[in-house]
């Protein structure tokens, strides 16, 4: 098979999507590849959604989308052994929907939760209507370069090549089609965060007295400090419509050198006094696992090169600490489609001279900003130790294995899966902050 497109988004994930939305809704004929069989299928967890940033894609999102819940409390605990210190950030009414435009510059002041295996399911629908041709179940090998390096295209594993004038990789942290091209450096470890979650089903109702808000008011609770008597890590509850999503977040190399298993660290969070209250009455529905980009603004792999460029956790600009992580994905996709696009427009070649117009993009958006921002401060994750794991690959191997099941006789197999890892991993020490 060989066709020829404008420009190839690989990925379906929010960066892929922006990407593909920009370009279709600028006139350019694209062609997107997911290696899942249908959308969201890989994401079926809850996710923080960032207004502004999808705004500037679908205007009208708010009417349209499946949105969970309008964020208009964010709690942030610190833990002790019995109990909880706390400050509080909450805004009511229109004071809140019109937060973003006078907050600063801050690019957190209006949020929704969603699930993202209905949410990404409608933004395909959004794309496909834009005119994307959108291939499901179809995994990327690797760019289809000339002798001079320039990719032009991408192979399939089963062996079907695409064609187009330029690339876009939104395939994810691991980022494995640059890898393999020889595009870009091996995943540094200490820039890797591990994120286990439940979905837990609660009433409504229930919800609603539970944390004190109105019907599609939502809450977010971030906790961080002692849950565990081996691990440090932080925590989180977010609120959906009827469901919780519940989950912790660490530096891969804690759990690797510790004996406690991610699901049994979410356990230890869920069994805190302080967390507890909140879950009673909720049922599991869902469990996943994830990598999540850990650097923040001062790990800069390479953007671009000539006849491709990166977007979304791909690019590993975002920080799990501060969960910016669809800001940024969204954002990174839409300036990747507008790069793109000018550059077509004025009849230029989509070399690394003028794709490198898309890193001066990023570096104006305000996601960056905020970033730079953040490191200026000196931000870490909190708690984190410094050991690390050399193969942080191998970790997203084991992240998708816990999340296959959440029963108790998954156990011993999670167990394995780590020790497998810690074997194959060589731990090495990585001093100073992440």
């Amino acid at each position: 098979m060989s066709d020829h497109y404008e420009a190839i988004v690989v990925g379906a994930g929010p960066a892929g999507n922006a990407a593909a939305l920009t370009l279709a809704q600028a006139g350019r004929c694209v062609l997107q590849l997911e290696r899942a069989e249908y959308p969201g299928a890989k994401n079926p967890h809850g996710a923080i959604l960032f207004a502004p940033a999808m705004e500037e894609l679908v205007a009208d999102f708010r009417s349209k989308a499946p949105l969970e819940r309008h964020i208009v409390e964010h709690r942030i605990w610190t833990l002790d052994k019995d109990g909880h210190s706390a400050a509080l950030a909450r805004r009511v009414g229109d004071d809140y929907a019109a937060g973003a435009a006078g907050a600063a510059g801050r690019i957190d002041a209006d949020r929704y939760t969603v699930l993202r295996s209905t949410f990404d399911a409608w933004f395909a629908g959004v794309i496909k209507e834009a005119g994307v041709r959108v291939l499901y179940g179809t995994s990327v090998a690797d760019l289809v370069r000339e002798t001079d390096g320039r990719a032009v295209g991408v192979r399939t594993e089963a062996g079907d090549e695409f064609f187009a004038d330029v690339v876009v990789l939104g395939d994810g942290i691991e980022a494995m089609i640059a890898r393999r091209s020889g595009l870009r450096e091996s995943l540094e470890p200490s820039d890797v965060a591990l994120t286990v979650k439940e979905k837990r089903s609660m009433p409504a109702e229930m919800l609603d007295e539970r944390f004190g808000i109105g019907r599609n008011e939502g809450v977010v609770v971030e906790a961080a400090g002692w849950f565990s008597a081996t691990i440090s890590g932080s925590g989180f509850i977010y609120t959906n419509r009827d469901s919780l999503s519940v989950g912790v977040s660490c530096l891969v190399g804690e759990i690797v050198e510790s004996d406690i298993t991610p699901s049994e660290l979410l356990a230890a969070f869920k069994q805190h006094p302080s967390i507890r209250s909140l879950l009673q009455g909720s049922e599991v529905v869902e469990f996943a696992a994830q990598l999540m980009p850990e650097g923040g603004y001062r790990v800069r792999p390479r953007l671009y090169g000539d006849g491709w460029l990166t977007c979304g956790d791909a690019t590993q600009l975002s920080d799990a600490s501060y969960r910016h992580g669809s800001s940024l994905a969204l954002t990174s996709g839409r300036l990747a489609g507008e790069t793109i696009a000018e550059l077509t427009r004025h009849h230029r070649p989509m070399n690394a001279r003028h794709l490198s117009l898309y890193r001066d993009k990023l570096e104006r958006s305000p996601v960056l900003k905020e970033l730079r921002r953040i490191n200026s401060l000196g931000a870490t994750h909190p708690g984190i130790a410094d050991y690390v794991p050399a193969d942080p690959h191998a970790l997203a191997q084991a992240a998708r294995s816990f999340g296959r099941s959440a029963s108790a006789d998954a156990r011993d197999r999670q167990r394995e899966t780590l020790r497998q890892f810690t074997h194959k991993s060589q731990l090495k020490l990585v001093r100073g902050t992440v």
